[in-house]
């Protein structure tokens, strides 16, 4: 797909473009939803990075830096597989004290506390600031993931591809090219990953295709990709100072315009999270078709301003999917159907 004829897709009519997206999101899905029982784990919240839109980094808007123990960790981990998790999302800040080898003990102790669970782990960000902190390649870095029992990458650390904005909005932080060649780098060990664009800040619409194309010639190579999230930027306790939030019309046709461009992944993720549920839950007839998962306990978005702190429950979060007009399907981290 071309630059300029993924951007016009935006001028159509927001039911015109959803009733695009929804063609190719059915014929993907049908009527199905997919969410999966996931805790999230944040580490810590010391960083090296100033990233303007973050909420969540200790810095002078959040006076409350914090470090997890591996033990706690692990034993987190643990009790949320008793209760059902089948995953343990674990993304932090960029925490220099904590050293090298902490992250990987760190994963070797919860696949040893929870043996069953699925890792998804660092970040490509996190990747990257290893490899600067400690004088290492991304591969030696992928591999000792690998070998501590990370299973699968997350997408975040992507915000914007366009690296003008990049170095205004989180400079310093992984560049583009390097965060593409860390996932591709985990594509070729035969692994999954996840992809993100963070939108609703000072990028233009023209920012977010050439994200968009970025991502597509990446799969194109790859096929590595599982899914794609478009993370809606949170206003509060950060440094962009951005009052006034994207509108409902403008969140749809990007998460419309993203199932079109990226039609060669296969999901497209509304992150209930920092949509809201019955935002995320409109964005199943625009294109999307997951709502991430149960989440447990989610400290990133919420400390921006989401009300997502504690989670949601699964029965909850299965009435309204089938409400809606949707089948719910509980899913693995790969997206293997559980039920």
């Amino acid at each position: 797909m071309l630059f300029d004829e993924a951007l016009k897709l935006y001028d159509l009519d927001l039911f015109e473009l959803g009733a695009r997206a929804d063609t190719i999101r059915r014929a993907y899905h049908q009527d199905k939803v997919f969410y999966n029982k996931n805790r999230h784990i944040n580490p810590t919240n010391i960083c090296v990075d100033r990233c303007k839109f973050c909420g969540f980094s200790a810095h002078r808007k959040n006076p409350n830096p914090y470090s997890m123990n591996i033990d706690e960790i692990a034993k987190t981990a643990a009790a949320a597989w008793q209760r059902g998790a089948k995953e343990a999302h674990i993304v932090g800040a960029h925490n220099k004290k904590l050293g090298l080898d902490w992250y990987f003990d760190m994963f070797a102790a919860v696949k040893k506390a929870a043996p069953n669970i699925h890792l998804k782990a660092m970040t490509a960000a996190e990747v990257d600031f290893l490899a600067r902190t400690y004088n290492l390649s991304f591969e030696e870095i992928l591999d000792r993931m690998i070998a501590s029992g990370v299973d699968s990458m997350p997408g975040g650390g992507a915000e914007i591809f366009d690296e003008a904005l990049r170095r205004k909005i989180c400079g310093g932080k992984v560049k583009s090219a390097d965060w593409l060649r860390i996932h591709e780098l985990w594509h070729k060990r035969g692994r999954k990953s996840n992809a993100s664009m963070l939108f609703g800040h000072i990028e233009t619409r023209a920012h977010r295709v050439d994200h968009l194309l970025r991502l597509r010639a990446l799969q194109e190579k790859t096929g590595g990709f599982n899914a794609f999230i478009p993370l809606l930027y949170q206003t509060k306790n950060n440094f962009l100072e951005i009052e006034k939030p994207l509108d409902a019309e403008e969140i749809l046709k990007t998460i419309a315009v993203s199932r079109i461009v990226l039609d060669n992944i296969r999901h497209i993720k509304a992150y209930w999270v920092g949509l809201t549920l019955n935002l995320a839950l409109a964005a199943q007839e625009f294109g999307a078709d997951d709502m991430d998962g149960t989440i447990e306990r989610e400290s990133i978005n919420s400390a921006a301003g989401a009300a997502s702190k504690e989670g949601v429950d699964e029965r909850f979060a299965r009435s309204l999917i089938a409400n809606a007009g949707f089948l719910p399907i509980e899913r693995d981290s790969v997206y293997n159907e559980i039920g």
